[in-house]
């Protein structure tokens, strides 16, 4: 506690406790013991009313504790009146004011702690408001732990850590070395053979509480030292009659279902507390209420990783590290352990959890949950805060979701509904957006009778009615109409929107998490650039001793070398994508002369499918390949530390797989059927294909197919590869075990570390897959969305099952990651920034290039029946679909037709003076398609850019809590030394009259 010094820890006599000293942590049977760490995670205002008595030393004097009490009669009437916000994931909202306070129960020092760890203190709901079971039950559960496997032999030292190694391995040298080093460095380790394979071996690390204390003090851990108090008493006199109104009303609406009730998760009840790095020096002014649960799960792997990475095995400058070491072989693996079983035989509405990753399971991983807000702080507890940001950013993404889906449900719905009326005015307010009537479109088509269409291909193709195209026009309507505008720009904010406020949310997770004032630490070079530039040296300005140094000349020469096979491989995709162009030519002839009726009748739609399908598998296999090129190009690259690897590796697969998947999409919605020429006179692909055609109803409907096939089955493959492949894996590995012999009993009594063992390690590249998937999809849900209006709505629905799945996936089928930290998501906001922008551009060239748009606009302003009276006329598109195609002469085809047939195309009729030439419609509607998309685009970078300016990046709130939180840290830390100091000249026998020490 606060008034104990380091000598006096071990010893626990509780005294009346003082208001001053209260403790941070509430480690009563409520709370789990790994969840030790301060909980200023999702609560920002959040303050636990239940307060517990703290123990004192031995060698504090009653007086001491009443001079101590005295000055905290300011804090006891704070305290009484203190509000309680919970944050849930997506947004604050308000929760009542938490259980008794009497809930203390005496959980011994270091000395006799009797392995009651965060296993057998979970969250049992009714303990709550029991006393302490009895010892006995506790030490039956401390057995029970022991064999489950997460301590030593004794059953009481905590297993930090896990190396694997294989016996007949011939790296023993290096082996006894690194672990002689280990246990200088002061960790305690343990061999035991494994179960099932009796060539593996493993070393159970341990972390004891003086090395814990001296690398938490090296690495700058961050560490509980006093009970936060905010200034909510005056706060609350000055909220209005209004706020407290609202606040009632609130209480009395039924209960928000998307939250996890509060007894689901009760140890997410706990006390908020000032951190300061940690320092054993000032070790009295920290909460330390059990030595071995000061130090979280997380932390202790944290620092056992730490001092794994920095250990020699060998003599020499580089000959040091874990990571080396499972590179040549000495090691076959090293992980944390899982906390134990991720199921139990017991319901935990019943019996509670059985340790954090069985709480995980039941309230995060498993399907039934997926309407439920994700229980950040707990993820963040188990694995890390980079894994949680992740958690973060992907929930936060897929509630952005919800309106855009809904947005653009809307104005697909709204062209189902209107593309059988004949007569709809579709108004989005006036000026700019005023849609004339649709007459003219898919009706006009549909009627058509009479108009005989120019034949779409060389030979085999008959004659068609321009009324056989009704069913592509119809479709066509559905993505293209009123709305279609309207939604572009909508999306385009939307991005915004959604960057800026995760900003905001980022601000508020760094500062709930502690992350505010955490620096990256220096990070260690990467082994393969020092082997390679050991030669070269410069000091590094930052600690101040020589390190290898890469040299100007040869970095650039080998980012040419990078960047040019980056070219290459982009090269290749757009070869592959000019492959499919060819096989759609060649396949069009074929289709229109198919035996089958159905095939000849819808041969283009025929194609397009098929041409799809071709393009989905070139994408899926050039995709392993450029994984391969990506990583050879970086290792060339020679990065110096692991993140710039990290950053250079995801900057090219995302790049790769970028241009991969939207190749196609761009030619469908930019190049497709703008080449063509005219009948007569087609432009010819090697003087042989004749190059393709829009139908008569435009090219959109090509365009949302490719992006609905690729979307549909690109998000159904990468389900299958995260969850369908990891557990096909665990699969043939239980099943090789059973084959050798084992029998289902021998599986229950494993230990924990061989489970793990036999799970799937994470990612090489961690959680880059998963972000670089989420990345492509809202490049998917942004940049061609005036196309496809429903890319949201299937974006949400993959993003649920998303969420859940990895859950699943990093619970059951992965081995624990080491829980690293972070402050953002790295490159990835840059790369959705670019694409935000990406989007404006495509989705202006999409309404004015690919959709109708803009002709119809032209025409109904310019040439259509309204062009003198006004615009409110019913009809203005009246004759649209006429004024569209031109006019052309058979008799020219010399195929044996006579009289004349029309094709999509503004050019004089063969009477006219200027035959085939454009006419001047044809440069109307070329001048307004480019000053719609010069339009469009200032007004939408422009809201863009306001919006941007608007939103500040951290909540004013936030800003002025950091501030006053600074403030009184100092304070503390002031008064915490002063009171030390009393203390001291007390003991020593000293008087004192309130002097300065």
């Amino acid at each position: 506690g606060l008034n104990t010094s380091k000598s006096e820890t071990v010893k626990d006599h509780p005294l009346k406790p003082s208001r001053r000293s209260m403790p941070c942590l509430a480690q009563s049977q409520t709370h789990p013991q790994s969840m030790s760490k301060h909980s200023s995670f999702l609560q920002p205002n959040h303050v636990q009313p239940q307060l517990q008595p703290q123990p004192l030393s031995a060698g504090t004097s009653a007086a001491a504790v009443d001079v101590v009490s005295e000055r905290a009669k300011v804090v006891e009437t704070l305290e009484n009146n203190l509000l309680k916000l919970s944050n849930t994931e997506y947004g604050d909202s308000f929760l009542d004011v938490g259980k008794d306070k009497d809930t203390y129960t005496d959980d011994s020092e270091h000395g006799n702690y009797d392995a009651r760890t965060d296993q057998s203190l979970l969250i049992q709901n009714k303990l709550t408001r029991q006393k302490t079971e009895p010892r006995t039950k506790s030490s039956l559960k401390s057995d029970a732990m022991a064999s489950a496997g997460l301590f030593f032999k004794d059953g009481k030292k905590r297993i930090d850590y896990i190396l694997v190694y294989k016996k007949s391995s011939p790296q023993v040298e290096k082996r006894s070395t690194f672990e002689k080093n280990l246990r200088a460095e002061g960790l305690m380790l343990e061999r035991e053979p494994a179960v099932t394979n009796t060539d593996i071996m493993f070393v159970k690390i341990h972390c004891p509480w003086e090395t814990l204390c001296k690398y938490a003090e090296r690495m700058n851990i961050r560490m509980p030292f006093r009970k936060k108090c905010y200034y909510t008493d005056w706060r609350s006199k000055t909220m209005g009659s209004l706020q407290r109104n609202i606040r009632e009303l609130k209480s009395w609406l039924p209960r928000n279902p998307m939250k996890l009730d509060k007894e689901a998760l009760p140890d997410l009840e706990e006390t908020d507390c000032y951190t300061a790095p940690f320092s054993r020096a000032r070790i009295h002014h920290f909460t330390i209420n059990n030595k071995d649960s000061f130090f979280s799960n997380s932390t202790r792997s944290r620092i056992v990783h730490h001092v794994l990475q920095r250990t020699k095995y060998e003599d020499g400058k580089s000959k040091m590290g874990i990571n080396r070491l499972l590179n040549n072989g000495t090691y076959e693996a090293a992980f944390p352990p899982h906390e134990g079983s991720h199921r139990s035989r017991h319901p935990i509405k019943t019996h509670g959890a059985q340790n954090h990753r069985h709480l995980l399971y039941e309230r995060w991983a498993r399907w039934g949950m997926w309407y439920k807000y994700q229980p950040l702080d707990l993820i963040r507890r188990y694995f890390g805060e980079k894994i949680g940001l992740y958690f973060a950013w992907l929930g936060w993404y897929t509630g952005m979701l919800i309106p855009a889906a809904l947005v653009g449900l809307f104005v697909f719905l709204y062209g189902l509904f209107t593309m059988d009326s004949s007569q709809v005015r579709a108004v989005y307010g006036g000026g700019f957006f005023r849609k004339p009537g649709w007459e003219g479109g898919s009706k006009e088509i549909c009627e058509a009778n009479e108009t005989i269409m120019c034949p779409m291909c060389e030979r085999n193709c008959t004659l068609q009615k321009l009324n056989e195209s009704c069913i592509y026009a119809k479709v066509t309507h559905l993505f293209d109409n009123g709305g279609t505008v309207f939604f572009a720009i909508f999306m385009a904010i939307w991005a915004t929107v959604f960057l800026e406020f995760w900003k905001r949310r980022r601000a508020v997770l760094t500062y709930d998490w502690d992350l505010i004032d955490w620096e990256d630490e220096e990070e260690e070079l990467r082994p393969q650039f020092e082997a390679k530039y050991s030669q070269v040296e410069r000091v590094n300005p930052i600690t101040g001793k020589p390190e290898p140094f890469q040299p100007f000349p040869d970095k650039l020469s080998r980012l040419m070398v990078s960047v040019s096979g980056i070219f290459f491989m982009i090269s290749l995709v757009l070869t592959a994508v000019f492959a499919v162009v060819v096989y759609r030519l060649v396949a069009m002839e074929q289709f229109a002369s198919f035996k089958w009726y159905f095939i000849k009748k819808y041969w283009q739609f025929a194609t397009s499918g098929t041409g799809v399908c071709i393009n989905f598998m070139i994408i899926m296999s050039l995709n392993v390949v450029y994984e391969k090129v990506a990583y050879l190009l970086t290792d060339l690259e020679h990065p110096r530390t692991e993140s710039e690897w990290e950053n250079s590796f995801a900057l090219k697969m995302f790049l790769f797989q970028f241009v991969n998947l939207n190749s196609s999409i761009f030619y469908i919605a930019f190049f497709l059927g703008r080449f063509a020429g005219r009948p007569g006179k087609y432009n010819k692909l090697f003087n042989r294909w004749r190059l393709e055609e829009c139908h008569p109803s435009g090219c959109l409907i090509d365009l949302c197919l490719q992006m609905g096939v690729i979307m549909v089955l690109k998000q159904m493959w990468n389900n299958f590869m995260e969850l369908g492949y990891p557990l096909l894996q665990n699969w043939w590995s239980r099943r090789k075990m059973k084959r050798r012999g084992q029998s289902m009993e021998t599986k229950i009594s494993l230990p924990q570390w061989e489970k793990d063992w036999n799970l799937q390690p994470m990612n090489l590249h961690g959680l880059m897959d998963e972000y670089l998937e989420m990345v492509l999809q809202f490049g998917f849900t942004t940049i061609f969305v005036a196309a496809f209006p429903l890319a949201p709505l299937l974006a949400l629905l993959n993003n649920i099952i998303e969420i859940r799945l990895d859950a699943y996936k990093f619970v059951t089928q992965w081995r624990r990651p080491m829980p690293a930290r972070a402050t953002d998501i790295g490159i990835w906001y840059g790369i959705l920034e670019g694409i935000g922008v990406l989007a404006v551009i495509t989705n202006a060239f999409v309404i004015a290039i690919t959709s109708d748009y803009i002709p119809r606009f032209v025409y109904a302003y310019k040439y259509g029946p309204c062009t003198d009276q006004g615009y409110r006329q019913e009809k203005c598109l009246k004759g649209y679909v006429n004024s569209s195609l031109s006019v052309f002469d058979l008799s020219e085809l010399g195929m044996g037709y006579s009289g004349y047939c029309r094709y999509r195309d503004y050019r004089a009729p063969p009477w006219s003076s200027t035959p085939y030439e454009f006419t001047l419609q044809f440069w109307h509607v070329l001048a307004a398609r480019l000053a719609f998309i010069i339009v469009f685009e200032h007004l939408v970078f422009g809201i863009k850019s306001f919006i941007a300016y608007l939103i500040p990046d951290i909540p004013k709130d936030l800003c002025d809590r950091m501030r006053r939180e600074k403030y009184l840290v100092q304070e503390m830390m002031y008064e915490a030394e002063l009171e030390h100091l009393q203390r001291e000249r007390k003991k020593n026998g000293k008087q004192y009259h309130h002097e300065w020490p």
